[in-house]
């Protein structure tokens, strides 16, 4: 089994999008579903939502990878229908969410798709920003070419004699030990 390490929010790397939105509860309540204001967090492949921003132990946590992500006005019949998404994972649940706006929700319903998108593509997603130079080692200072190097090496020493077997290196301005 993996274990899942705890880290602050801002901590869980490569956050794509992050901010509140009301997450409906599994539990219906006798009047009606509840709406709880939960700080989201989206990643490459993982969707946590906590109690708040400075939580650093998530309320709960899924794997996007499989799901889907829709626009859904059903979800409330008062003024912020339009603000409504939701994730649908087979097998195991459909997580609804509630956006500050309805330009908010498209957002995260694009973010998300985006990723389900990636992580469906058998290809890498390549970009021509991140294009790396051809490979030169002649002119490079932080590549040291061994051969060079080491023929350049105390140059404005005298050459020193070594015996066949000496496996020691001599230091500049000291004689070797005869033994």
């Amino acid at each position: 089994l993996e274990e899942i390490t705890l880290k602050p929010v801002q901590d869980t790397g490569n956050v794509l999008k992050q901010g509140y939105l009301e997450k409906r509860s599994r539990e219906h309540s006798f009047f009606g579903s509840e709406w709880q204001k939960r700080w989201c967090v989206l990643n490459r492949r993982t969707f946590y939502y906590y109690a708040n921003e400075k939580s650093k132990q998530p309320k709960g946590t899924f794997s996007i990878e499989h799901c889907s992500a829709r626009l859904a006005f059903h979800l409330r019949k008062d003024s912020r229908k339009r603000c409504c998404f939701e994730l649908i994972c087979p097998g195991k649940r459909t997580y609804e969410f509630t956006a500050p706006s309805p330009a908010e929700a498209e957002d995260w319903v694009d973010q998300i798709q985006f990723l389900l998108k990636d992580l469906s593509s058998l290809t890498i997603p390549y970009d021509e920003e991140d294009e790396e130079e051809p490979y030169n080692d002649v002119d490079s200072s932080d590549s040291a070419n061994t051969a060079s190097h080491n023929t350049t090496l105390n140059q404005e020493e005298p050459n020193i004699e070594m015996e066949e077997d000496d496996i020691y290196e001599v230091l500049p301005g000291k004689q070797p030990n005869k033994q």
